[in-house]
Parts: C-alpha cells; sequence; structure tokens
C-alpha cells in the first residue's frame, strides 16, 4: 500500500528540502569537502538565493501569497522576474541547493536525494498548485503555461 498524495502534500516543500539534506548527509558521512568544492557550491548556492529571493519579493510585491500549502489562497498570477524564466523559481531553487550540498560533499550518491525531492514536487506538489492557478485564473494561466516551462532547460508540460 502506497502513501497517497495527499499525505505526502500535507508536507510542506522545505519539510522535503530538509529531509533531502538529511539524507545527502547520511550518504556522504565522513566525505570533507575541499576548496573547490565549497567555491562551487558557494557559486550555485548564490545563484540559488537570488532565484528565490527575487521570486518571493516579487510574490510579496504582488500581494499574493508565497506558501505552497494553500494553493487556493492564491490572489495574482505571477509572471514576471524569474516566473519568466520558470514557473517554479523557487523549488529550482531548492533544487539547486541540493545539488550545491552533492557538489560540497563531492559525492553523486548525494544526489539521489536530490532526485527524490524533485520528484515529490513535480508529480505532487506542483499539480495541486497548477490546478489551483487554472481554476482561479483559466485561460491566462494557459497561455503562462505554455509559454514558460515548469524546469528551465526541460519540455514544457
Amino acid at each position: 500500500m502506497g502513501i497517497n498524495s495527499d499525505v505526502i502534500r500535507r508536507i510542506p516543500p522545505p519539510g522535503w528540502l530538509a529531509a533531502a539534506v538529511g539524507a545527502q548527509l547520511i550518504l556522504t558521512r565522513g566525505v570533507r569537502p575541499t576548496i573547490r568544492s565549497a567555491v562551487t557550491a558557494g557559486l550555485i548556492v548564490g545563484g540559488a538565493g537570488i532565484m528565490a529571493f527575487t521570486a518571493a519579493a516579487e510574490l510579496r510585491r504582488r500581494g499574493t501569497t508565497i506558501t505552497p500549502e494553500h494553493p487556493e489562497q492564491v490572489t495574482a498570477l505571477v509572471t514576471a522576474g524569474p516566473f519568466g524564466l520558470t514557473r517554479n523559481p523557487i523549488y529550482l531553487a531548492f533544487a539547486s541547493v541540493l545539488v550545491a550540498h552533492a557538489v560540497l560533499r563531492r559525492s553523486p550518491a548525494a544526489l539521489l536525494p536530490t532526485a527524490a525531492f524533485v520528484a515529490v514536487i513535480d508529480r505532487v506538489q506542483i499539480p495541486a498548485e497548477e490546478r489551483a492557478l487554472h481554476q482561479k485564473f483559466g485561460q491566462r494561466y494557459e497561455a503562462y503555461r505554455r509559454a514558460v516551462p515548469r524546469w528551465i532547460g526541460l519540455p514544457r508540460r
């Protein structure tokens, strides 16, 4: 018997991020960063931080919710700033932080929790948000969805 998506959705994305970081730490016990891995990871985290900060600022500027637990509470369709590159810039930033941590720890195995995080967000959290956005904004959202990818560099869905 599998866990249904309602149970998974009760855990907010930052909770999944924390679980993935914890799994990465377990997988990389005893592995120490190098100067090179630290600098590279720092650059990735810096880019992720800029993306997350500018996305959150754009959501606040438009007066809509930043918390994904209740997507029905959205009040504005935000398409500017990083939302013009990806429909999910904050989730992309979270995934980037996990990639950075794998780079820091110099561990391909640490990418496994990253893939699990992306799978949960992509298959459970984002579809719930997309349904709510479609219900609220209809054709405007569908046009945005056709124009901007869910994740950068991946085909549009």
